[in-house]
Formats: C-alpha cells, sequence, structure tokens
C-alpha cells in the first residue's frame, strides 16, 4: 500500500488531464487520511500478534522501529503538509516544501522497515 499510493498514485495523479493542483491536493489529503487510517490499524494488529505470538528480538524492534516511524509521519510531518495544503488552496501560489523531502524519507525508511519485519517474520515461522 505505501509504495502503490506514495510513490506510484501521489506523482502520477498530477499528470492526469484535467487534474489542477488544488484538486490533486485535495485528492491527496483524502488518500493519505485513509492510508494513514490503515497503517495504524495494522500497526496495532500486528503489535497484538507479536504480542501473543512468537516473536523475536528482530520482529519486536523492527516492528517498534516501523511503528516508530508512522508515528513522527502523524505527529510532526503530517501537521505541517495540512498546513501547507490549506495554503495552497486558500489561494497561496505553490511553493515546494521540506516537509515533502521529510515524508518521502520516512516513507523510505518504513518501506525499508516492513522489508526487514516481513524476512524477519518469516524467519520465525520457518
Amino acid at each position: 500500500m505505501v509504495l502503490a499510493l506514495s510513490f506510484l498514485e501521489a506523482p502520477l495523479k498530477f499528470r492526469a488531464p484535467g487534474i489542477t493542483v488544488p484538486l490533486g491536493l485535495g485528492i491527496g489529503r483524502l488518500v493519505f487520511r485513509a492510508l494513514n487510517v490503515v497503517e495504524v490499524v495494522l500497526v496495532v494488529g500486528v503489535g497484538v500478534a507479536l504480542l501473543a505470538g512468537t516473536r523475536t528480538a528482530a520482529t519486536g524492534w523492527t516492528a517498534a522501529a516501523v511503528a516508530f516511524l508512522l508515528a513522527v509521519q502523524l505527529a510532526a510531518v503530517r501537521p505541517a503538509l495540512n498546513a501547507r495544503t490549506r495554503r495552497v488552496l486558500a489561494g497561496d501560489p505553490h511553493i515546494g516544501s521540506r516537509a515533502h523531502l521529510a515524508y518521502i524519507a520516512l516513507e523510505l525508511l518504513k518501506v525499508a522497515g516492513l522489508v526487514v519485519l516481513g524476512l524477519a517474520a518469516f524467519a520465525v515461522v520457518r
């Protein structure tokens, strides 16, 4: 989901015919809000599964790292992006944002963490 939405849908929607910056930002707000809700539900599910089942230090620490990265995105980066989106939708000029770069960096780290978590969990069940 993270790969599809963050690295495919987000940049491609602005290239679609008829999509303006305000329209793309409105779509992005809805899509990323839904993605973040699903991510939180899945993080809780992974936490419950790790507490209830067999786990290793690698699965525990990696899951905690992924949860931490998501928390940073939601608590620190998303509010900055939401504020910028509100400014653009209110008519302020479309300008670059360091918050976007931070979000992308956290997404890359989160994807790497999810790959490591998957491999560690697979090793546990083998």
